[in-house]
């Protein structure tokens, strides 16, 4: 591996301008693609094997033309203080609203509240429902302006109004604080190199390899029916990781040039051992990422085979444009420590030498020194630490986002206020009931009994008549629970309802199917609890394996992955403590707290066990270098430390005010995952990786380092250490002996 890679990196600063001129061509093919691709289609959200998309696609087949999946938009008007919304002029103007609102072509259905039921009991508040035939991320502008107008001229009249739904869905924005999250990132970098061309150029291979990317996710989104959140999350881990790798070849190089090599072998080394590292680094993010897909959601899997092939692209262009612009760059980017004097020391320019400040042991160094001498105490502070901060994790709620966790100063949410207020808090998460009595002898008696049973049932406000289908074999029943969507009591009633289904097919061998946001919620909480553990069963198992190829090592691996589910479970409990229970909500930008989102867990556990591996990787190779050179494992540790806390920490603060960059969106699941991977990144780099990792291989000494001697002949030898490398130097300085014996 190490010697492929030094190749492949003096290819590159050789061959620059071929290699150089490959990407920029990529990058600009893949920006033609996405400038001519056309508009993305529809987003939908399905999920597989649920009875609630059962139901969803009964409804499609039985209730042609219902557009079971289009936008919904739910206009709520509210009578002035001492007035009713059945008062005739309050009246004339919802219907005038009706009319408009029905004068759109993509409109399949306007009720009147005055018909279909929609004033509450106190005559205070009345709905309109709209139903599109179009989803909401296809609804173009002007039916929204259309939609906005009819309520302005609403309000315009006295009336209070307002718009909840899916219709007024917009593009996710990530605000400005993303470009914050760069620019800190490169003062970072212009910190750890002292040269703003060196801090360049990790930043700029960074944006090449995520401009790739997102451009060709953007080219694809309507064939693949890739929605906005894909390329927003892209973005995010393909920019940290892009930079991050970039920076781990650059640090090699320079410390390659302060051992005095020229520029082409130090590119070449620079390549071979910290470009090992990136590969390995890299193929534990990719299988994270696409080891989602054995979740089995279609929109999860999207986001993380998106996302891997940013991050395979960032690892590409690390190991070849990297190089090639070290060799644009020439004497301009310096050895290390030669330019930052004030950061580290320098050489004195007369003689080339090490200044005093320079020769002092660094931070990394002394730390090291420290864990080492107070392996236990630094061990236990860490892992206390850690639990404490997870603790919060055991009181994790899931759910999925409606207008209920939207801010208080959105139409959306004022609207979802105010049915709560007129028809009672289920109203927003009504539980839509699909009988499917097309096997039965008399169907008509099977929708009556499912109503009846269901009006028996706990929690239970109000039930609809049955709506049956033309064909007469299939009916809705619309159920109105008495406790809030996101509540337990609405969980247990669909539970309750589905039980009583069972018994009904049991009887007559009909299916009685329970679907709706609401109960589509429950089922996407459930199926994403039921796959964590094959899940990480996979993703770890795969990870550990590939870990023991790279190190040689049980206990290391193992010693890895333990670390991980520490980072993790403090990172959720992190996350529980700001978006659930409302600390420092202020802080992060969060104005309503909630239950977690769904997906958050399990795809944290894929993205941070990627990036936890990589600091894991970049970390314990350079004291592995130093084991299998001659050194005790104690000294081992403080030598890797040397080398690599100074660009580990820089790599972890850069991605960290990354993924911090994203806590600005107006998506919830964009803002909720930015601040967890910040905050994961912050546990996972600082305190496992840094103080627990070198504790606990202080405390295990050579025994690190065990491995069954059947399984070392068996396991291939990568070479990531690049002992190939230094091989070669011997041979190449025996063969000069001995060309040196002969002429004398």
């Amino acid at each position: 591996m190490a010697t492929f890679l030094y190749r492949l990196g003096r290819f590159a600063f050789r061959r620059r301008h071929f290699t150089a001129l490959f990407w920029v061509a990529l990058l600009a093919l893949a920006g033609v693609g996405a400038a001519g691709a056309p508009a993305a289609g529809n987003t939908s959200f399905s999920i597989p094997g649920t009875e609630a998309q059962k139901a969803f696609d009964v409804l499609e087949e039985r209730f042609p033309g219902a557009s079971a999946d289009g936008a919904t938009a739910r206009v709520v008007f509210k009578a002035p203080a001492g007035e009713k919304m059945t008062d005739a002029d309050n009246k004339a103007t919802v219907q005038k609203t009706v009319q408009e609102l029905s004068g759109d072509s993509r409109v399949a259905l306007v009720t009147d509240p005055y018909q279909g039921g929609g004033v509450s009991q106190d005559g205070t508040v009345a709905y309109a429902s709209v139903s599109y035939k179009v989803s909401g991320m296809e609804l173009e502008d002007s039916s929204r302006d259309a939609l906005k107008a009819a309520a302005e001229d609403a309000r315009d009249t006295g009336l209070t109004v307002e718009i909840g739904g899916d219709a007024l869905q917009a593009v996710p924005e990530t605000g400005a604080a993303e470009i914050i999250g760069i620019g800190v990132a490169a003062v970072v970098l212009v910190i750890t190199f002292g040269s703003l061309i060196a801090a360049g150029l990790p930043l700029l291979t960074a944006i090449v390899g995520v401009g790739i990317g997102v451009a060709s996710i953007s080219a694809l989104a309507a064939t693949l029916d890739l929605g906005s959140t894909t390329s927003i999350l892209a973005t995010m881990i393909g920019l940290a990781v892009g930079i991050d790798y970039a920076l781990f070849i650059v640090s090699r190089y320079r410390a390659e040039l302060a051992e005095g090599r020229e520029r082409e072998e130090a590119a070449g080394r620079a390549v071979g051992t910290a470009g090992s590292a990136v590969v390995f680094a890299g193929l534990t993010v990719v299988i994270a990422l696409v080891g989602l897909s054995v979740v089995n959601i279609p929109m999860l899997t999207k986001m993380g085979i998106a996302a891997a092939g940013t991050v395979a692209i960032a690892v590409l262009i690390a190991l070849t444009m990297v190089p090639a612009l070290l060799g644009y760059a020439g004497r301009r980017v310096r050895p290390a420590g030669e330019k930052s004097k004030l950061l580290g020391g320098g050489r004195d320019k007369k003689t080339g030498k090490e200044t005093d400040k320079a020769q002092r042991p660094n931070m990394g160094t002394r730390w090291a020194s420290f864990v080492v001498r107070r392996p236990v105490a630094v061990l236990l502070l860490g892992v206390v630490g850690l639990g404490a901060a997870a603790v919060p994790a055991s009181s994790l709620e899931l759910g999925l986002p409606d207008d209920g966790s939207q801010p208080t100063s959105t139409t959306q949410r004022r609207a979802y206020d105010l049915l709560s207020e007129g028809f009672g808090p289920g109203f927003n998460g009504p539980l839509v009931v699909v009988v499917d009595a097309k096997d039965s002898d008399d169907p008509q008696a099977v929708f009556q009994r499912t109503g009846d049973d269901i009006k028996g049932l706990d929690g239970v406000i109000t039930v609809a008549p049955a709506a049956p289908n033309e064909a007469g074999d299939t009916a809705t029943i619309t159920v109105i629970p008495d406790s809030k969507p996101s509540s337990v009591a609405t969980e247990d009633l669909v539970h309750d309802i589905r039980d009583a289904g069972a018994d009904i097919k049991a009887d007559a061998g009909a299916d009685i199917l329970v679907t709706g946001a609401t109960a589509m919620n429950i089922d996407v909480s459930q199926k994403l609890n039921d796959a964590l553990v094959p899940y990480l069963t996979l993703v770890v198992g795969l990870a550990f394996l590939l870990l023991i190829v790279v190190f040689r090592s049980i206990l290391v691996p193992l010693k890895a992955a333990l670390g991980f589910l520490l980072s993790v479970l403090a990172a959720l409990g992190a996350v529980v403590a700001v978006f659930q229970w409302g600390w420092l909500s202020g802080l992060v930008g969060v104005e309503e707290t909630g239950p977690v989102m769904s997906m958050m867990p399990i795809f944290m556990v894929g993205v941070v066990f990627g990036l936890a591996m990589d600091y894991e990787v970049f970390l314990v190779t350079r004291m592995r270098e130093a084991f299998v050179h001659g050194e005790n494992p104690s000294q081992a540790v403080v030598t890797g430390f040397r080398y690599s806390a100074r660009v580990v920490t820089a790599a972890a603060v850069i991605m960290m005010a990354v993924f911090s960059g994203f806590i600005g969106s107006s998506e919830a699941m964009v803002k909720m995952i930015g601040f967890g991977l910040a905050v994961a990144v912050l546990f996972d780099a600082f305190v496992v990786r840094m103080a627990i990792v070198p504790a606990v291989l202080a405390l295990l000494g050579k025994k690190a380092w065990w491995l069954p001697k059947w399984l070392d002949r068996v396991l291939p030898n990568v070479d990531v250490e690049g002992e190939g490398l230094r091989t070669q130097d011997d041979r190449n300085d025996k063969e000069g002996e001995d060309r040196e014996l002969v002429r004398v």
